[in-house]
């Protein structure tokens, strides 16, 4: 090798190594499934990012484009909302005022946890247009309580053909308005193909208490929910149009109304993972919109994103929306709806604890039952004033319970009293206990409120944690507050029982009234820590009444009374009431059957 070929040799392979530093190499294309799974951290939740999509093109074809994905936020008094270029969709929905059970940020749109699909029809095939980038000149913004806010995503699709979408987002509340238009488009009668899945993430701290109450409210002609299960999933659809549906959680919902046109071919389901410690259920909702309708700009709707409060739900525009807040049976609901709700908002005004509201209510209803309390204790003293002569009745007869009954019947008759005056409180007294039984756990405003040693008097006082679960109803823990209240329900049995004369019959009602406070100690462990709370104040609150009671009532006068009732009955002074009218037909009619079957006896022994 000469020197001139050495040389030679040496730039070439300068120039090959310089070619390599110089010169990048070329970049793989991103596929598309992996673009799709891609999650975003959080803080780049706010920065723009750039992907290669298979997208249209504004000339109508079908490439690869490098777009940008950019977040759009918008702060509120109530919430922050975020919006995703890539669909025009809601990102995010988080709720200022509010905190899970452990006092993280409360999600109830979170990403990765929530997905929209619109599939839009056009002359040469579906569009999925969650697959798309829109476009906005909206900018992040906070608004003050009385600002709006009109965000508009709009895409350009082949032959002019373009979708719109606007949201309108106001400075307070958790309302936002949506409406989507389709701009020169003629596909017949067609729908617009929506899905909405969200991941239901836990808010409260019992995951199964959360399971059993988490559905899907939706509303035809009457409210419908979709079945409920904490270990299987469960389906359904509607065969009416859907006005509105919600994706309820314990107490917050997130929901779409509409406002014209409503959903039609309307399906849903929930799949549930028992073994999931993050998700309580997932929720899949799809319907048809009518393109007639998305044509026309009459596809309009409302999110409400929000808390499962009365009070603001009760004020939405929509066909008893309110119903999402569950008031109990139909004959209970008037009584929270008008009165214990009310009264509960009343006192809300002038007490900020809610254990002292509780307590206050309690002593309002007891003193609005007052006159039926003292009538039921003159009652009982009557009948405790009976006794002597029911126990020689009973003596009589002591194998004969239908005499006995017979004996007692007359006995009543003649003294003027019904046994039956002194269930009339208790009666009264039912429904409002058995209100609240649908009330209070349903009552947002007792979340998180503190009071003595219990944390959240929305959910259960766990004074005791136990190492294992015990079974019907129990659980793995112990509350004082149901304790505390099985304690003054046997203790109220108690002192009842010692004023109150034994009753013949098949059932020994005074043991049944030690047995059944410890029953509901069994069904009410798990039940919110303000309702076993109320009922233990109530309890308390009776005997006390009760014994203020007895002072001022004085048996000789009662004794009279009953001495006076016998002498005009038997001289057919006294005009009979109702009930002893009532006595002596039943008297009669037990006598004639008495007869009648001497006679049908006899007459077989003569056979």
């Amino acid at each position: 090798m000469d020197k001139n070929f050495i040389i030679g040799l040496v730039l070439i392979m300068l120039m090959l190594i310089g070619y390599q530093m110089l010169v990048p190499q070329p970049v793989e294309p991103t596929p598309v499934s992996q673009v799709e799974k891609q999650a975003v951290r959080p803080s780049e939740q706010n920065n723009p990012s750039t992907d290669s999509l298979q997208v249209l093109s504004p000339n109508g074809d079908s490439s690869l484009v490098a777009v940008a994905q950019q977040d759009l936020v918008i702060e509120t008094v109530d919430a922050k909302i975020v919006f995703s270029n890539k669909g025009g969709i809601l990102k995010e929905v988080s709720l200022k005022k509010y905190k899970t059970y452990d006092q993280k940020p409360l999600y109830l749109i979170a990403e990765n946890h929530n997905e929209f699909d619109l599939e839009l029809p056009t002359q040469t095939g579906n569009v999925k247009l969650t697959n798309l980038y829109f476009s906005t000149e909206n900018k992040d913004q906070s608004l003050s309580e009385k600002d709006s806010v009109t965000i508009s995503y709009k895409v350009d699709l082949k032959n002019g053909q373009s979708v719109e979408q606007t949201y309108v987002v106001r400075g307070s509340g958790y309302v936002i308005d949506y409406g989507i238009k389709a701009n020169g488009m003629s596909v017949g009668d067609k729908s617009l193909l929506f899905n909405w899945r969200n991941d239901l993430l836990q808010l409260e701290n019992d995951m199964a208490k959360n399971r059993e109450v988490v559905t899907i409210n939706y509303y035809t002609d009457d409210l419908n929910s979709l079945a409920t299960s904490t270990t299987s999933n469960e389906a359904a659809s509607a065969e009416a149009p859907v006005k509105w549906f919600t994706l309820k959680h314990k107490y917050f919902l997130a929901g779409l109304i509409a406002k014209k046109q409503p959903f039609n071919k309307f399906e849903m389901k929930a799949d549930v993972n028992p073994n999931d410690s993050i998700i309580v259920k997932t929720m899949d909702v799809a319907a048809a919109i009518p393109m007639s309708a998305v044509q026309k700009g009459e596809a309009n709707y409302q999110f409400y994103l929000g808390p499962n409060d009365y009070h603001l739900v009760k004020n939405i525009a929509a066909e008893n929306f309110d119903q999402n807040v569950y008031l109990g049976y139909a004959f209970l609901k008037p009584i929270n709806k008008f009165v214990l709700v009310p009264l509960f908002n009343f006192l809300e005004k002038f007490i900020s604890n809610y254990g002292l509201l509780i307590i206050c209510l309690v002593l309002f209803v007891k003193t609005l039952l007052t006159p039926l309390t003292y009538k039921s204790y003159i009652s009982m003293a009557k009948m405790r004033l009976l006794a002597p002569e029911l126990e020689e009745l009973k003596a009589k007869n002591p194998d004969d319970m239908a005499k006995q009954q017979q004996d007692q019947m007359k006995l009543y008759q003649q003294v003027g009293v019904s046994p039956l005056s002194g269930c009339v409180p208790v009666l009264a007294t039912m429904p409002i206990l058995f209100s609240l039984f649908f009330l209070f756990p349903n009552l947002i405003e007792l979340r998180q409120q503190h009071f003595l040693w219990a944390s959240d008097l929305s959910t259960y006082d766990s004074f005791i944690k136990l190492p294992f679960t015990i079974p019907f109803g129990i659980g793995n823990h112990i509350s004082l507050f149901t304790i505390l209240m099985t304690i003054s329900s046997i203790g109220y049995a108690y002192y009842n029982n010692q004023i109150t004369p034994t009753q013949p019959g098949p059932v020994n009602m005074k043991m049944l009234s030690y047995i059944m406070p410890l029953m509901f100690m069994f069904v009410l462990n798990s039940f919110p820590a303000g309702l076993t709370f109320y009922y233990f104040v109530s309890n308390v609150v009776t005997i006390a009444q009760q014994l203020l009671i007895k002072k001022f009532v004085n048996e000789d006068k009662i004794r009279a009374i009953l001495d006076e009732n016998r002498i005009k009955n038997a001289s057919g002074e006294k005009k009979q009431t109702k009930f002893q009218k009532y006595l002596e037909k039943s008297l009669q009619a037990a006598d004639e059957a008495k007869k009648k079957q001497a006679e049908l006896e006899k007459r077989a022994k003569k056979k």
